[in-house]
């Protein structure tokens, strides 16, 4: 009985290209709201979630060169150096996309702690960046944001998955 303990997989619709793209750029709208404080430092990354859901349920359409541009777009956003969020990123699809058959059969509760540590490796790599860059420490603080993401993995996944289950028929009792 070795695969009892494996979660059942529910049958998705297909996912259209438009819902990708304007969660996407909700997504990133979400990143770019004016927060100050304790509000920035606990707010997740929702571009790179959203990219990491993508790379896990939809890797033929969502992969590394979605997840550079959007990385582009985050840094001229944040007026920053440009290409630092992209390499984060792209470095976070990778990984997603390496893992993805082992993310992909994983319950969304399962997934949240390794997800957690590919946030923290995207967060560590935007910071190394800074670093180089010749900016301050910007405390241990930064790090939160990882923690948040992962705590709300469970929920995005599920949102994102709602125009993809399929509709129920009431005449079917």
């Amino acid at each position: 009985m070795a695969f009892a303990d494996h979660p059942r997989q529910e049958i998705l619709r297909p996912v259209k290209g438009s819902f990708i793209f304007l969660s996407l750029i909700a997504a990133l709208l979400l990143n770019l709201l004016p927060l100050k404080d304790a509000l920035l430092t606990l707010w997740p990354d929702f571009t790179a979630l959203t990219i990491l859901y993508w790379c896990i349920n939809q890797p033929q359409r969502v992969g590394m060169s979605t997840a550079f541009g959007m990385g582009l777009l985050m840094d001229i956003g944040n007026a920053g150096t440009l290409g630092q969020h992209a390499l984060a990123y792209s470095i976070m699809a990778f990984a997603a996309l390496l893992f993805q058959r082992r993310l992909y059969n994983f319950g969304l509760l399962k997934q949240a702690p390794q997800m957690g540590l590919i946030l923290l490796m995207g967060q560590s790599v935007m910071l190394l960046t800074w670093l180089l860059d010749g900016a301050d420490f910007p405390g241990w603080n930064f790090f939160l944001a990882s923690a948040t993401g992962t705590a709300l993995w469970p929920l995005l996944s599920s949102l994102l998955r709602i125009p993809q289950r399929p509709k129920s028929d009431s005449n079917m009792l």
